[in-house]
């Protein structure tokens, strides 16, 4: 399903240093879990051994991955059609321009930026040295691990919950240095924690395709996105599908504006 929410620009450009962002807000019941979860953990609240990632699975970069049918193209981004699969493009405020995308598969999200990065050096070491202190000037907290994607973060910002009760967000940064390009993802839900939901949106992100283009761009520049031209086409093939009872393709609609991002602090 394809969504719009409004963001400003110059806003989700530096999430990675001034905000925390969470795509999609936990049940009541959902973010008593992943607190219980989070109080249990143990893991290294410093950064003292970086993992090197390496993308042998992804996610690509366009001269590495062919992209067909299959693959819904954002502009900046390619992502691979999946059953059950929801999609929701966020647009800045002014320029209507899709800043980011929002990726849901069951109980847990998944949003996902692209930035230009240098040619000579990865970005991921340092934004998630900002990041952490970012939250800890939040009232936050902050735990390293390594994951799916090398080096992580899982913060929990304090925050007030939908029932009114004190509580916190929860959520899990990863980062893919690419060829001249970065992707941040933010995982909430139950895909913060290991687990069905998280496996999926995991293998999600190794899928997509980043065509970061030609263009000079400063390090940190969002990597333009767009509508996919053949959004119309996609909404009648569903409809068709849907009445042949074909229910394998991703549930796509006309874009329409839909949650915004919500922002901790």
């Amino acid at each position: 399903m394809f969504g719009f929410g409004k963001k400003k620009q110059e806003e989700v450009a530096r999430a990675d240093t001034e905000k925390v962002e969470e795509p999609e807000n936990p049940s009541p019941e959902q973010e008593a879990a992943l607190d219980e979860s989070a109080d249990k953990a143990t893991g290294p609240t410093s950064d003292d051994t970086p993992v090197v990632f390496s993308r042998e699975d992804g996610p690509w970069d366009i001269s590495e991955k062919s992209t067909g049918h299959q693959y819904i193209d954002l502009g900046g981004l390619f992502i691979k059609s999946n059953p059950g699969l929801n999609l929701r493009l966020e647009a800045d405020t002014k320029s209507q321009q899709v800043i980011a995308v929002t990726l849901q598969m069951g109980e847990g999200s998944l949003q996902v930026q692209a930035f230009a990065a240098p040619k000579s050096r990865g970005i991921w070491e340092d934004i998630r040295h900002e990041l952490s202190e970012s939250v800890r000037q939040q009232g936050g907290q902050v735990e390293f691990s390594d994951g799916a994607f090398g080096r992580q973060l899982i913060t929990r910002v304090p925050a007030e919950l939908p029932d009114g009760r004190k509580g916190f967000r929860i959520a899990r940064f990863v980062g893919i240095d690419g060829p001249r390009w970065f992707v941040r993802g933010v995982f909430s839900g139950k895909a913060v924690l290991p687990g069905q939901d998280a496996s999926a949106l995991e293998e999600v992100l190794r899928n997509i395709v980043v065509n970061r283009g030609s263009k000079p761009m400063a390090p940190r520049d969002l990597l333009p996105m767009r509508v996919p031209q053949n959004i119309q086409e996609a909404a009648a093939q569903q409809q068709a599908a849907a009445h042949e009872g074909d229910s394998s393709k991703p549930s796509l609609e006309v874009p329409r504006r839909g949650p915004e991002i919500t922002e901790i602090g």
